[in-house]
């Protein structure tokens, strides 16, 4: 703590009256005492005001800001309070966001009382930048014109209360259109209810035919839509360009379980989907005369790779018949035997082949896999059955595979026929009805028949979908199998990018922005080109009227999710096949 200084005491004695040196030594103690304790207090008062929270100041009315302390610098973005000590004309310009007039508004206050508590105003900071703050004035009774200020920084409440007041306005206004949409409604609701009394009946049985259509589909929750399959496709198909590349084991690892993960959510949405439209009656049988090459071709390049990388070897035996029936949905009864041979299957083989019983033809799977017991085959084609799965670890699927193919065959009316011998494995057969008359060119489906070479290096693909996503995944697949890739999200930017080479193949989306239509940008990049260009129609769109379209213009379709091998397959053979 600083002692007086000798001039210091000098004036305090001369001011009592204590010249003598009798009368200094007598009371020298005591004022000692008591300049220490001034010097004390004053040291306690500078020390408050230099770190005080909000700030503080002294002004004149006449001169401007006569002292600041470092709060109040920082409140206005300055760090030094020296730079804040403004004229009375600087101080209405640099100071106060009001100007001359809030000066002289805060004037008249303070002439009506001596004190002004409360006000609120607005004060400028360096940046130009404006804060809200607080302000206690008290004029200082024994100097005239002087006062003193405390300032609180309120800017955050301020905005706080305004962010309150447009949420009370957003708030009021959403309740007052909600009731608006609320009385339309009921009187929309009354309209309906005069009318429902004259179809009650009609009603009654619509009712009842669609609570038992529907009763599977609330099960196996079907709603899983275009949205889900979008990213899915994306994931899938940007992992199976990792899985063909030389990567690190540990790397490698991973991206084979990112795989399984992928081909399990897969295969359970989709047969979530298939199911809830065979519960629903949406799918109609599309019959029609196919070789038996077109239907087994396909499933034997799909699943060839499939048995391999499962330690298995496929053999297809294909004999000359022609069968009449849905392509699509017998296609999808033998996926699923296919399927679950590969998985149940560990060591040995599968057969996919074909035998004659009289005016039909009996498509069978073989497989050398662990087989059933006989007293639970009659189970093997209920929901959510799996035999022999104890464990999380070795569950694959959720077990509607059979139950699917189960719904498909009773549609078709064709028998389904199982017989296993445990530890020796099983036969899966379907029944099909031969076509009356025989035929001699391919349908419309792709007969994928094995080629030698590879036609896809140096070939240019054109890439249409309206899915930045799908775009860059579909286009790292095919560049790495050496194609040139051109992506594009719409006719006029396919023209743009394509310039005046036309493509040797396109991958088309069937549903792009606007409503467009992927087959409609096909043909028009045809016409513009004078060629018929391949083209693979690709959509998540599995119904039935999709299907018919495609069908009617000889345009191959693959859904989404795509299994890359089947899309290999497919350009392999169109650009083998080239359209004439």
């Amino acid at each position: 703590m600083p002692r007086p200084s000798d001039q210091q005491r000098q004036a305090l004695t001369e001011l009592l009256g204590l010249g003598s040196h009798s009368v200094r030594k007598s009371h020298y103690p005591e004022l000692l005492a008591r300049l220490e304790e001034l010097e004390t207090e004053r040291n306690r008062y500078k020390w408050l005001f230099e770190h005080a929270v909000h700030g503080i100041f002294q002004a004149s009315l006449q001169e401007g800001l006569r002292a600041a302390n470092p709060a109040l610098a920082r409140m206005l973005g300055y760090d030094d309070p020296q730079d804040v000590l403004w004229s009375l004309t600087d101080l209405a310009s640099y100071m106060f966001v009001g100007g001359a007039e809030e000066m002289t508004r805060i004037r008249q206050l303070l002439s009506q009382d001596a004190g002004l508590f409360g006000y609120e105003t607005q004060l400028r900071r360096k940046d130009g930048s404006s804060i809200d703050v607080l302000m206690n004035l008290l004029l200082k009774p024994d100097e005239e014109g002087l006062f003193e200020g405390f300032v609180a920084d309120i800017t955050e409440r301020k905005q706080a209360q305004k962010r309150l007041q447009q949420l009370n306005d957003e708030l009021e206004q959403r309740v007052s259109s909600r009731t608006a949409e609320l009385q339309e409604a009921n009187r929309n609701l009354l309209q309906q209810i005069v009318e429902r009394k004259r179809i009650e009946q009609a009603l009654r049985e619509a009712r009842d035919a669609a609570e038992a259509a529907n009763h599977s589909k609330d099960k196996y929750l079907a709603a899983a839509s275009h949205d889900l399959l979008q990213p899915l496709n994306a994931a899938r198909l940007l992992i199976s360009t990792l899985r063909e590349r030389s990567l690190p084991e540990a790397e490698h690892t991973l991206v084979e379980r990112s795989h399984q993960a992928l081909e399990g959510a897969e295969d359970l949405l989709t047969d979530l989907l298939d199911i809830s439209k065979l519960d629903q009656a949406a799918i109609q049988p599309d019959i029609d005369v196919y070789r038996l090459e077109e239907l087994l071709a396909p499933l034997a390049s799909e699943f060839q790779s499939v048995a391999a990388a499962e330690g298995l070897h496929l053999r297809v035996r294909t004999p000359g018949y022609a069968i009449s029936t849905d392509f699509r949905l017998l296609t999808r009864i033998l996926r699923n035997f296919l399927s679950n041979a590969c998985r149940y299957t560990e060591l040995g083989g599968i057969l996919l082949g074909a035998r004659k019983r009289g005016e039909y033809l009996e498509l069978q799977v073989w497989d050398s896999g662990r087989g059933i017991p006989a007293d639970q085959l009659d189970n093997i084609f209920l929901e959510f059955n799996q035999l022999n799965v104890g464990r999380a670890a070795e569950r694959k699927g959720v077990g509607l595979g059979l139950a699917i193919v189960d719904r498909i065959a009773r549609m078709l009316g064709y028998p389904v026929t199982v017989r296993s011998y445990p530890s020796r494995g099983s036969v899966f057969a379907i029944r099909v009805p031969l076509a009356q008359q025989s035929i001699q060119t391919p349908s419309a489906a792709i007969a994928m028949r094995p080629q030698v070479g590879d036609p896809l290096p140096g070939r240019r693909v054109l890439v249409l979908d309206n899915e930045l996503s799908i775009l860059h995944s579909m286009s790292a697949l095919l560049e790495q199998w050496g194609c040139e890739v051109v992506v594009a999200v719409d006719q006029s930017a396919a023209l743009q990018a394509l310039g005046e080479r036309a493509p040797d193949l396109i991958l088309a989306d069937f549903h792009l922005d606007h409503g467009v239509i992927g087959c409609d940008v096909v043909e028009h990049l045809r016409r513009h080109f004078a060629s018929a260009i391949p083209a693979v129609m690709i959509t998540a769109d599995r119904s039935d009227q999709c299907r018919r379209d495609l069908q009617r213009m000889g345009v191959p379709l693959l859904n989404k999710p795509l299994k890359p091998g089947k899309l290999r397959a497919v350009l392999s053979q169109l650009l083998r096949d080239p359209v004439p």
